[in-house]
């Protein structure tokens, strides 16, 4: 069987620096905002807004130098990210697991895979995901299978919660072998066999097409097959790597949430009735919620950073301690931006009222978002593993949701 090829819609731009990945990032931003409350009111999918971001650039700049790519600092990513999230939470959303793979290729793929795929990736491909399965009793077992079918491979299964699937060029799927040992397929989607269903119905991130992916009796080729389990049998960033983008989702948002509630404060507001001010932005109460809240987002800022640079500390040297410990950094900014991102969505709400709120502005996606995203990978989860490591020295578990 030959290897399969994917080419992407439009050829991509190489950017070669951090700086340049920013500014685009930048540019990218200011024109999904100025329709993101529009999308996400109509449930207008962004396949346009996406096509543009893969072919900016910006879906290589974690390649590493030695095939081709800008290799940005992991904190360069992240603001990437969240600049993305703050113009649009579900397209800054929709590449997270595009970097997740990517990062597995980095650890466990061969050198051919490596070469082949990043290629893929520098010409403008976008990988969406195939993880999750309702069927299974947690998020980490699957049922998927992919095995030996004369001198190919087999794909098998039924996903959901397939983030950007809908919109890519192939879909990175979790799937198990013969020995019951997790592999990645990167399965081209237009591949025969392949479905992917839009049937996600969020009542926010309502936009991402996080819905079903079926596999029925898909091809495979073996070079298609990157090791996944593996990249949990030893120490690698793979946990936190994934982790750290989810967290500036989450940042993104509260940053939007934050932008609009300032921007309605200052233009639209009304002073509180019997408040003696004149304007809603003298009203010491706002003022003291206001300075708060802007404190609390720089502190996520400076968390995503430390918790950057400890992931590309443990890159370098990926030991038990220093992943384990970009595993905790990271903890502590998703813990701290989940609950900074309802906080900034919840006091937009606040202030603007259920009218600005669901009819002129519809600033509630803000908080649809937060409460919707949050429940990825919750804060529940953080806090124990956090306190168990500072007390008792013991490591957090290896995988994909620390």
């Amino acid at each position: 069987m030959t290897l399969s090829q994917v080419t992407p819609k439009n050829k991509a731009t190489l950017i070669t620096t951090s700086e340049q990945a920013l500014n685009v990032a930048r540019e990218l931003a200011q024109v999904f905002r100025t329709t993101s409350a529009q999308r996400d009111r109509q449930r207008e999918l962004p396949f346009k807004p996406l096509e543009a971001l893969f072919a900016s650039g910006l879906g290589a700049i974690t390649v590493p130098a030695a095939f081709g790519g800008a290799a940005v600092p992991t904190a360069v990513l992240a603001k990437v990210i969240s600049l993305l999230s703050e113009a649009d939470a579900a397209i800054g959303q929709i590449p997270q697991n595009h970097f997740y793979a990517l990062e597995v290729l980095r650890v466990n793929g061969s050198e051919a895979q490596q070469q082949r795929f990043y290629q893929e990736v520098l010409a403008g491909v976008h990988l969406g995901n195939a993880l999750a399965e309702f069927s299974s009793p947690a998020a980490h077992h699957r049922f998927t299978s992919v095995l030996a079918k004369g001198d190919a491979y087999q794909l098998n299964g039924r996903k959901f919660y397939a983030t950007g699937a809908l919109f890519a060029d192939r879909i990175p799927a979790a799937a198990r072998d013969a020995e019951g040992k997790e592999q990645l397929v990167f399965v081209p989607r237009f591949q025969a066999g392949v479905s992917v269903i839009d049937d996600w119905s969020g009542f926010g991130q309502r936009t991402t097409g996080s819905g079903t992916v079926t596999f029925d009796a898909v091809q495979v080729n073996a070079d298609d097959i990157v090791p996944f389990q593996r990249a949990f049998e030893r120490p690698t960033t793979v946990g936190p790597f994934a982790q750290i983008m989810h967290a500036a989702i989450d940042y993104g948002i509260a940053r939007a949430a934050f932008s609009d509630m300032l921007n309605f404060i200052n233009t639209r507001a009304r002073p509180w009735p019997d408040s003696g001010v004149a304007q809603a932005n003298d009203d010491p109460l706002i003022i003291d919620r206001v300075g708060q809240l802007a404190a609390d987002l720089q502190a996520a800022e400076a968390l995503l950073d430390e918790a950057g640079d400890a992931i590309d500390f443990a890159q370098k040297d990926p030991q038990a301690e220093s992943v384990a410990a970009a595993s905790i950094q990271v903890a502590c900014a998703r813990a701290w931006t989940t609950e900074r991102a309802l906080e900034a969505a919840n006091l937009l709400f606040e202030l603007s009222g259920t009218r600005a709120a669901l009819a002129e502005h519809n600033f509630d996606r803000h908080w649809r978002n937060a409460r919707t995203h949050t429940l990825h990978d919750p804060v529940r989860w953080k806090y124990p593993i956090i306190g168990n490591y500072v007390l008792n020295g013991v490591l957090p578990p290896r995988r994909g949701t620390l």
